[in-house]
């Protein structure tokens, strides 16, 4: 069996507690059956999880349908990424600035002089600033004229006039809005960020359903309807907007979770020719401190520290270096994450704003490295014991 082949698991009764024991997965069994539990006491529509390993064959759970009386949810099922987004907007710009087509310090004033962006000098705005998230702007300053359905450039032209809380690159500050610089860049250059995303990475990793924008999504064979509550149990299905699409660096991918098996796969290193270990290490490397992710609940009793590199977060997971992102659209939840030192990587996604995913993931490696730290445990006691 080829190495690279994916258990698909279209659902939680297919997984044989007996297999996974002997491989050493009896963990991931209880997760899978505890996160099931989880889901239909509150009525979550569907979602799809994946545990994938370096060089090793992927596990991957779906459950549920794409919408009440849709199509299961498989490993094909497109959904919407959100703000995971992020992270393939940090391995592009990081992929660019090795090429020579960009640079970290260039000033967001050369990248789009229209809008006249922050002139402070010597310590203007940079694109190392936007990716890193610490441009000094007010945290998601003008998310709400996003929202409301203002035109890209219209927002671009307010928050040039903001003056920054703080000097860039001293403070954190999470943006969306902000990453529209990325839309009209690519735009100036008789080109556009969705073609330059697909020429860079989606194509050459060869992710099948991977995309960009409301029409792909809306145009997959397979893909999870948006879904939001009416009560604590009660979701209703409803239309995808397309607000922040316009905003493809900030939130404006689509993925199955195979795309993501894919996309872990290349930030664990199985895919230098695409993503070079440089670009992984620069992407990934602690730029601005994030102390508010410390009181972050699910999470705060696991996080030691907490950073944002360039495009990813970079947690101390109990010791463990832990390099995450997660995104929130109206409908949608995800997640991925990956584990360096282990060479392990999860993502989940799900077609309902369910504050669950949060409990999900943080509880997935909480398992998986107290799997891994008595499995390292028990081989070197043997060792130790020959």
């Amino acid at each position: 069996m080829n190495m690279r082949t994916t258990f698909w698991l279209l659902a939680l009764t297919f997984i044989s507690r007996s297999t996974l024991a002997v491989e050493q997965d009896a963990w991931l069994y209880d997760f899978a059956a505890q996160t099931q539990a989880q889901a239909q006491n509150h009525n979550i529509p569907g979602y799809a999880f994946v545990l994938v390993r370096k060089g090793q064959p992927a596990k991957l759970v779906t459950y549920g349908k794409t919408e009440r009386k849709g199509q299961k949810i498989d490993r094909n099922t497109v959904f919407r990424l959100a703000s995971v987004s992020k992270t393939f907007a940090g391995v592009l710009m990081a992929k660019m600035v090795e090429q020579s087509l960009l640079d970290w310090k260039t000033p967001l004033l050369e990248i789009v002089p229209e809008y006249g962006f922050n002139r402070l000098e010597p310590n203007p705005i940079t694109l190392g600033h936007l990716m890193s998230q610490s441009s000094g702007f007010i945290p998601n300053a003008y998310d709400n004229l996003i929202e409301a359905d203002y035109s890209l450039k219209r927002v671009l032209g307010q928050l040039a006039k903001l003056e920054p809380l703080c000097e860039p690159g001293k403070c954190y500050t999470y943006q969306n809005a902000l990453f529209g610089v990325l839309e009209d860049y690519f735009v100036n250059q008789k080109s556009s960020y969705s073609d330059v995303l697909a020429k860079q990475i989606i194509q050459p990793l060869k992710m099948p359903h991977a995309s960009t924008g409301r029409a792909s999504l809306e145009q997959s064979k397979s893909w999870a309807k948006p879904h939001i509550a009416i009560t604590r149990k009660k979701w209703r299905k409803t239309s995808v907007q397309e607000e922040y699409y316009r905003y493809g660096p900030a939130a404006g991918v689509n993925a199955s979770i195979e795309d993501m098996t894919i996309w872990i796969r290349a930030m664990l290193g199985e895919y230098p020719q695409v993503v070079p270990s440089s670009v992984i290490e620069t992407v990934t490397s602690p730029q601005i401190k994030t102390k508010r992710e410390l009181r972050r609940r699910d999470w705060r009793k696991f996080l030691k520290d907490a950073h944002y590199g360039m495009g990813w977060r970079i947690y101390d997971f109990k010791g463990n270096k832990l390099n995450y992102h997660g995104g929130w659209v109206q409908g949608y939840r995800a997640d991925v994450a990956f584990a360096p030192d282990q060479n392990v990587g999860f993502a989940m996604l799900m077609n309902a704003e369910s504050n669950l995913i949060n409990s999900f993931t943080a509880k997935f490696w909480e398992a998986f490295f107290k799997h891994h730290n008595a499995t390292q445990s028990a081989q070197i006691a043997k060792q130790v014991g020959k």
